[in-house]
């Protein structure tokens, strides 16, 4: 496992991402894989950027492990802000249009439904979201 202690900012996105990507391309991850973990790690990170620390700012760390013989990999998000499960929010009805729909809500279901599991807890004074995905194209 290896793992990124950065300052939860918008601007520090590429540099999670590019940390990810490292990982990925070492085990000659699928293009279209690869893109859908990009955006859910853009999603996550940007969330706690924007939100764990109110108009502050705060650390984060993510932590990736591949699992190679599985062709699995988990990356996790640590922050210390604001308690906040995004896994609690129901789904949005994406059967209304985009008029109709209350805003919001909708990346975290794009995350969830991209990825083969997503978690959340929250322990000693940390949110904890897990993504899961496998490897295989």
């Amino acid at each position: 496992m290896d793992k990124l202690d950065i300052l939860a900012k918008t601007e520090n996105l590429d540099t999670v991402i590019d940390f990810v990507n490292e990982h990925l391309e070492g085990v000659e991850c699928p293009m279209k894989i690869q893109m859908q973990i990009d955006v859910a790690v853009e999603e996550i990170f940007v969330n706690i950027a924007n939100y764990a620390y109110g108009t502050g700012e705060g650390p984060a760390t993510v932590r990736i492990n591949v699992d190679n013989q599985n062709k699995i990999v988990d990356i996790t998000f640590i922050d210390n802000g604001v308690p906040y499960d995004p896994l609690a929010k129901e789904d949005p009805d994406i059967t209304l249009s985009a008029q109709e729909r209350q805003i919001g809500g909708l990346g975290i279901f794009m995350v969830k439904k991209s990825m083969d599991d997503v978690t959340y807890e929250y322990r000693d004074g940390h949110n904890i979201l897990t993504l899961k995905k496998g490897l295989k194209g």
